[in-house]
């Protein structure tokens, strides 16, 4: 394989792909990527098979001056790259090396055995697929992703997931850690039959990251395939495949409307205003105390905070729209503000509450619903 390309398109590539390789694997080959050239393109694939996930990259616009595949050293090539200031970068690869070319320097990588390097499958959508543009799919993501249990525990491996359904002309995306819960939807475009049997599609979090990461345009529509026990995304640029989490998802439905019918109080909160507050009543908290009180009268919202080894806070948010009873709740101050953070832009969220014991919802839109279990005693 012989070629030239554009060094910071590569280098961009590289950094995309790269997030689908292993952290801890046996084979030399799956701790790098694979390439293939041809015609004027260049391939990429990554596979993670410990994480089930994989990606297959193309770079357009390249020179290819001798098609074929290798395995391009991860680590070293990136780090050319990066330091590199040259407009292009030429790869000579064979059986002995890989030999990689900037404007003032030259470098010779070990070469690797590419037949041990696994391929993933090509989109195959099984007659059924939906459509969603990158846009908003990438709000999907920002307003779910973080509510998703990163622990990868045994007894929640479930909730590593983000629940994906496609249904009607609706995409619905779920995420939670038992202790809080995110529910948006957006537009999609359903194509085929509907599913005979009603399946459960959990997307694991690095997936769900790696995909993020390869939204560009807005306006671009990535085609989603969800099978029985995998899932397939392709983009303009890119196919990703994965394995999907096993296990039960909790009824999130029921959760929701039960909580929604308990609730007898509702508080208009400015989104922007009602995150810097927070954001200034946890300064106070510490280790031991991550909690911020909120109290609620007739146009005022009082928060306050404290920690053992800081010391106390309290600070106010005039609620001219707000003239129910008063009411106390408390939060983990950083459900609250990763929250807020991903509705950036909105300018209103409404609380719905009935006790300070019991969980609440924050709404914003009719498309995007926010639970969050209080703290106690």
């Amino acid at each position: 394989m012989k070629l030239t390309c554009q060094r910071d398109s590569l280098q961009m590539a590289c950094q995309l792909v790269s997030a689908a390789v292993p952290a801890n694997t046996t084979i030399p080959a799956l701790k790098n990527i694979k390439a293939t050239a041809h015609d004027d393109a260049l391939m990429l694939v990554a596979y993670d098979p410990t994480q089930g996930v994989g990606i297959r990259y193309e770079l357009r616009g390249v020179n290819v001056q001798r098609a074929g595949s290798c395995i391009l050293p991860k680590d070293q090539l990136i780090q050319i790259l990066r330091e590199s200031a040259d407009a292009d970068i030429a790869i000579d690869a064979g059986k002995e090396a890989v030999v990689a070319k900037t404007g003032g320097g030259k470098f010779e990588m070990l070469s690797l055995d590419v037949d041990e390097f696994p391929d993933i499958p090509a989109f195959d959508d099984g007659g059924r697929y939906h459509e969603v543009t990158a846009g908003t799919l990438r709000t999907l993501i920002k307003r779910t992703a973080f509510a998703g249990d990163k622990k990868e525990t045994t007894a929640r491996f479930a909730l590593t997931g983000l629940l994906w359904e496609a249904d009607g002309k609706i995409v619905r995306l779920v995420g939670t850690d038992t202790k809080r819960l995110a529910v948006c939807e957006g537009p999609a475009t359903i194509h085929g039959p509907a599913d005979t049997v009603k399946a459960v599609h959990l997307v694991p979090l690095k997936t769900i990251s790696l995909l993020e990461r390869n939204l560009m345009d807005d306006n671009e529509l990535v085609r989603i395939g969800l099978r029985t026990n995998d899932a397939l995304f392709q983009t303009e640029r890119a196919m990703i495949y994965t394995s999907l989490v096993q296990g039960k998802f909790p009824p999130y439905r029921d959760i929701i409307s039960k909580t929604r019918k308990d609730s007898t109080i509702h508080i208009p909160l400015p989104a922007d205003a009602f995150l810097s507050r927070v954001r200034q009543a946890a300064i106070m908290t510490d280790d031991e105390s991550q909690r911020v009180d909120l109290a609620f009268s007739a146009g005022k919202l009082t928060m306050t905070a404290r920690g053992a080894n800081t010391g106390s806070s309290e600070v106010t948010l005039d609620l001219p729209e707000y003239s129910g009873p008063d009411a106390e709740i408390a939060f983990d101050p950083q459900y609250l503000v990763e929250f807020l953070r991903a509705i950036d832009g909105e300018p209103t969220v409404t609380l719905e509450m009935s006790t300070g014991a019991k969980a609440a919802l924050f709404t914003c839109g009719a498309d995007y619903v926010y639970l969050v279990m209080p703290l106690t005693g």
